[in-house]
């Protein structure tokens, strides 16, 4: 078990092409050193470069050659992987967020629950709506657990994870611009991590249609690291000891009153 977890947050400009967002992907990473990768939504390709036609062409199964790809990177480079796919299944696809072993295993897999309908937006014209809540796994004797981008204005789904146990939560996004939209998504992102008292770790997409402003935010619920703008790979290191420390000063997760709220929102 590690005291002190490496994690490094790419900071993804994508493409059209998956091959070349792969590509990308291997050249930015070859240097990395960090025990967890998170990379952002739609590491695919981003939705809004793509029609519904040509999503389902992009997408692949779980087995596909995007995650074989991803898998190589992890083994190459002995870090665990968190990414965000299209998962297709049958004629279907799920926005996916994908769970890969530093030895290049896929563990466990998150299908987003909560569709971005919102904002005049309609991911549900592209996806299926996943309906199991999120993993929570070891990584390197971390409990990790997954959401993606909207999932963030849904404070049911993190907290179904931390009274899992989790302690970081990563969160691949492609948070789309808009007034305000960079606030918000700081906001939202710090209350999770703080409500729950846990790291939380946001990639998100950069680009002319998204924010970037990927994070890393505290368990106190200040921001602890911001990417800022542009395309960019940034790795920094989370501690149990301050962990600890914050939940010591902060024990909601003791101080909840379940029976006051049961049945309405346990």
């Amino acid at each position: 078990m590690s005291e002190v977890l490496r994690i490094g947050i790419l900071q993804l400009e994508g493409t059209a092409s998956k091959e070349e967002n792969l590509s990308k992907i291997w050249r930015v990473l070859s240097g990395a050193r960090a025990d967890l990768i998170v990379l952002p939504e739609y590491s695919m390709a981003p939705l809004p470069l793509l029609n519904k036609e040509e999503l389902t062409k992009v997408a692949e199964p779980l087995n596909g050659t995007f995650v074989k790809g991803l898998a190589s990177i992890a083994r190459d480079r002995g870090t665990s992987i968190i990414a965000g796919i299209y998962e297709k299944v049958g004629d279907g696809v799920y926005n996916t967020a994908v769970i890969i072993s530093s030895d290049g295993e896929l563990v466990a897999s998150y299908r987003k629950v909560h569709l971005y309908d919102a904002y005049g937006a309609r991911e549900s014209d592209y996806f299926l709506k996943g309906g199991e809540p999120p993993p929570v796994v070891d990584i390197e004797g971390w409990r990790v657990s997954v959401a993606i981008c909207f999932d963030l204005r849904f404070p049911e789904l993190f907290r179904t994870a931390a009274l899992r146990g989790t302690e970081l939560f990563a969160v691949p996004a492609a948070w789309f611009r808009g007034d305000g939209k960079e606030e918000i998504l700081h906001a939202l992102a710090k209350v999770r991590a703080h409500e729950n008292v846990a790291w939380l770790a946001l990639a998100v997409q950069y680009g002319p249609h998204f924010t970037g402003r990927s994070a890393l935010i505290h368990p106190m619920g200040y921001v602890a690291l911001d990417l800022g703008y542009g395309e960019k790979y940034v790795e920094t290191e989370i501690s149990k000891e301050e962990l600890g420390k914050a939940r010591e000063v902060l024990p909601l997760m003791k101080l909840r009153r379940p029976e006051t709220y049961r049945g309405v929102c346990d």
